[in-house]
This record gives structure tokens, sequence and C-alpha cells, in this order.
């Protein structure tokens, strides 16, 4: 890991400031100044420190959430809607969100401090799928079922989920279950609207191998050593 980066995930500087503090003499690597950029470190193995002082790396955090609907995934919101990070405990308020899920959707989400985790979770080479589950308004036929499967048109952009199944469906209201690779901005609601159908709810039930499963909206729970790993290693 570079030394930069070691000092921004230890929370002692942003990337940049840490390039400062090296030019500038301050950081020392096994009893040695660093002066120049490119220099590697291991975290478990070397001992770096700031004006003296030993740097501890931050103990990488992997939380699953359940989103109610209303939150806004960022970190911040200058219009004071509910955030995320709101859910979580203060001292995990850093933490970031991995990916998105629109404020009016609601679900699975992860927030992290391990970038390569969060690039796992959101890169399309990876095509890592999340599973769906919509409440659309009015009957969703089977023909409508072909046509989804099949890819549909939305404002000049192809869409198509990588399965799709009809749970139910009656005169008021349709449930579908949709998984798709990439999960595009507002990608399902863009699916159904591209067949003149409004999806009323809408719920991720699955990111990868990770399911939402009986967490309570609002809650949190921490993710398993095992389903960490499920993530990192997925091909």
């Amino acid at each position: 890991m570079r030394l930069q980066k070691f000092l921004a995930e230890a929370g002692v500087a942003s990337r940049r400031a840490g390039e400062e503090l090296i030019l500038a003499g301050k950081v020392e690597v096994n009893g040695r100044v660093v002066r120049t950029m490119g220099v590697c470190v291991n975290p478990q193995a070397d001992r770096v420190t700031l004006n003296g002082n030993p740097i501890q790396p931050r103990r990488k955090l992997y939380v699953a959430v359940h989103k109610p609907r209303g939150h806004v995934c960022t970190r911040n919101d200058e219009r004071n809607r509910p955030i995320l990070g709101e859910l979580l405990p203060e001292p995990w308020r850093h933490l970031y969100p991995v990916g998105r899920l629109d404020r009016d959707s609601e679900g699975l989400i992860f927030v992290t401090n391990d970038g390569a985790f969060a690039l796992r979770v959101t890169h399309p080479r990876h095509a890592m799928g999340k599973l769906y589950v919509a409440e659309v308004a009015g009957r969703v036929t089977g023909k409508m079922m072909v046509r989804l499967r099949r890819g549909v048109e939305h404002q000049g952009e192809g869409l198509k989920p990588r399965a799709a199944r009809l749970v139910s469906a009656n005169q008021t209201r349709s449930i579908v279950e949709l998984e798709l690779a990439e999960g595009r901005n507002r990608e399902v609601r863009r699916i159904f609207a591209a067949l003149g159908m409004e999806v009323l709810r809408l719920r991720r039930e699955r990111i990868g191998p990770i399911k939402l499963g009986e967490l309570p909206v609002g809650k949190w729970r921490m993710l398993s050593e095992t389903e960490v790993n499920s993530v990192l290693n997925q091909k």
C-alpha cells in the first residue's frame, strides 16, 4: 500500500495532505524519514510514525444497512433530508455508502471504509448481481415479462435485467423480482416506465451473495468475515 494511502486510511490526513506531510519530512517508516512519493508500506509489518507518534491502521468496517424510504445515500445533504449515516453509531458516520439506492427505494446497502470492497461491489466488470422486488401499479402481463426479459429502451438507453420473475399479479398491483448486473441509476423504475408501468415500492433484497434477510427497516448489522470474503473473492 502506498504510504499516502496508508495515512488516509488511518484517518491522519487526506491523500493530498498526506503527500504534503511526506514531502515535509514528518513521516518515518521503520525509523527512516521518507520524503519521496511512491514508497509502499505493509500495514501489518512496518512501523509508521508522524512527528514521532506511531500511526495505527484504521480497522476496516463492513456494515449492512436496511435503508428506509426517504433516506438519501450521501454523507451530507444540503437540503437537510435524512441521510444514511444517521442510522449508524456516531463513530461510524465517516463510513461511505457502497453504490447507491435512490431516495424512494429501500432495502440492502453496504457502508464501509474499504475501497477494495466497494470497488468489487460497484464496478461493472465484476457484474455483481443485485436482486430487487418491485411492487408495480396494475397487472404485469406475460407479454410484458417477455419484453422485459428481452430488454427495453428508455431515453435512448438499452436496459435489460439479468433475470426476471413475475411473483404475483392482479388488476391493481403486481410483484416482480428482477436481478440486475450493474444497477444503473433508477434502472428498475426506468425499465417499468418503458413498459408504461409505475413502480409503487422498490426494495433491494440481495447484493451478490449477501441477503437482506430479517434485518429490520432502519437497522444495521456487521457483515461476517465469511460474507466479506464471499464478496472479495467472487469472480
